[in-house]
């Protein structure tokens, strides 16, 4: 992390007149807790209980036998450099995923995650 601070400080200096640099971040709305998942018992567990632990899903997938209760979250990290003649640019997005299934009764009977948003990364853009 270091080198990477010390590379971008020297491009500035370097881009002083010339040009830019710009480093962003960017996060969805709130990141879901993984803890949180432990509460989550299926056959037991029910669709309001769900919307109670983790807010409104970001969508709903209706299944022949039931719905899918899909909730995604975002970290993006961007790093640019811009020139007179030329712009760099690197933008990493990683995602946390939670599907819930849930049968016509409204009892969660699986479920599956993914937590990849801490991976996001700020990187040389080229």
């Amino acid at each position: 992390m270091k080198r990477f601070l010390l590379t971008m400080t020297l491009l500035l200096i370097l881009s002083i007149g010339t040009g830019c640099a710009v480093i962003g971040r960017g996060k969805d709305f709130r990141p879901i807790e993984e803890n949180t998942l432990s509460q989550v018992t299926p056959g037991k567990t029910t669709a309001v209980d769900v919307v109670k632990l983790f807010g409104p899903p970001s969508q709903i997938v209706k299944l022949s036998n039931g719905n899918a209760y899909v909730y995604d979250r975002s970290l993006s990290k961007a790093t640019g450099l811009w020139f007179v003649f030329v712009t760099f640019a690197n933008y990493d997005t990683q995602y946390d995923r939670i599907v819930f299934f849930i049968n016509n009764n409204d009892l969660v009977t699986h479920y599956g995650s993914s937590f990849k948003s801490n991976a996001a990364s700020y990187g040389l853009p080229f």
